[in-house]
């Protein structure tokens, strides 16, 4: 409890600064995950509309809820960027779950920690959808199309599956470990390797966050892969979990 406590005051700490919003102030409301409801909405670096916009969060998307301060809500984004939002346009869904997308990526090699699970290695028409949505974007920056691998494109599903099964959303796996001893496990080999995951309704609400976050996005356009594998898996909490999985060659 003192663990979570204190970061949360470190969160208000950076989000609003000197500008006196004593711990009495607001309300902590134990990480719910919460989706936007507006077609765009301004994240702020404090719970006013004094303050500077310092990023945008999408419909469908998902945020973490910190805290509570008079009509605003202290939010990490799916881009991790820190802020305040509107409490008008942001939906509790879940007092315990996070539906953030995270990337990683790695450039060597890891040990195996992990069960190979007997997996069809074969695209779902979804899977199938969210490459199409990925290579649109490629294609948008002059990069060649991202193919279907099989031994990775197993991995990929397995995670998703894994991630639903097991009611967690991170890269490290309870099953498998890192996204790159998983790789590993299930007979991937690479030069370089990342990973994206995804919680939304939406295949394209997924992208849409993926491509307003650094990181993601930097996993989506790296030049340096051209091979893929995707999970899409059902999901209670957000819809549809998704991971896919990078490699280069």
């Amino acid at each position: 409890m003192k663990k979570i406590f204190f970061l949360l005051t470190l969160i208000l700490t950076i989000v609003i600064g000197s500008n006196a919003f004593a711990i009495t102030d607001y309300e902590k409301l134990d990480f719910v995950t919460g989706i936007v409801t507006a077609s765009a909405l301004n994240v702020r670096t404090g719970p006013s509309t004094n303050y500077k916009v310092s990023g945008l969060v999408y419909k469908n998307e998902y945020v973490r809820v910190f805290a509570k301060v008079g009509s605003w809500y202290v939010i990490q984004t799916e881009g991790d960027l820190i802020g305040c939002v509107s409490t008008k346009y942001v939906r509790a869904i879940n007092s315990k779950t996070y539906g953030n997308s995270g990337n990683n990526t790695n450039t060597s090699s890891g040990s195996n920690t992990g069960t190979k699970q007997d997996v069809s290695s074969t695209p779902s028409e979804l899977e199938k959808e969210l490459l199409t949505l990925i290579n649109k974007q490629r294609a948008a920056y002059g990069l060649s199309n991202l193919s279907f691998d099989t031994a990775l494109q197993k991995t990929a599903r397995a995670k998703a599956e894994d991630l639903v099964a097991n009611n967690y959303f991170a890269h490290n796996s309870p099953t498998y470990g890192t996204p790159f001893e998983m790789m590993k496990s299930f007979g991937v080999t690479y030069k370089t390797a990342g990973e994206n995951i995804a919680g939304n309704s939406t295949l394209e609400g997924a992208v849409n966050a993926w491509m307003n976050s650094q990181g993601h996005r930097a996993n989506i356009l790296n030049n340096a892969y051209n091979l893929t594998g995707i999970g899409v898996v059902k999901s209670n909490t957000y819809g549809y979990v998704m991971v896919q999985m990078f490699v280069g060659r």
